[in-house]
């Protein structure tokens, strides 16, 4: 039995929820990187970087070879870069559509006597 469309996407957009892993996949959008290099770029315990890359990479997003004793990650294509690229103006709308609403609060605001 088949995973209806919905409910993949839901599980996709699930596997990206956690703000280690989309560190991760922003900063692969420049290129690949050694573990190493993710490590410090990301304020986070090495164990824990493990296991979002781990999580990554079952779902096939990112890839990851071994360079002698060096892991490198990459994105596993360019959609992903293009799907954070669209998140970033979706928010970028949303936000700027809350600060025109609170502007308009503020605006609308009764002064206190």
């Amino acid at each position: 039995m088949s995973v209806p469309l919905y409910q993949a996407k839901a599980e996709f957009f699930r596997m990206l929820g956690h703000p280690v892993r989309i560190r991760v996949l922003e900063l692969l959008q420049d290129g690949p990187m050694p573990v190493r290099d993710l490590l410090s770029a990301i304020e986070v315990e090495p164990s824990g970087l493990s296991q979002q890359l781990a999580v990554l990479r079952r779902s096939g997003i990112v890839t990851s070879t071994r360079e002698g004793s060096t892991v490198v990650y990459a994105l596993s294509g360019g959609d992903v870069a293009d799907l954070l690229r669209a998140a970033r103006r979706i928010l970028t709308e949303m936000l700027a559509g809350r600060g025109e609403l609170l502007a308009e609060l503020r605006e609308a605001e009764v002064p206190a006597r």
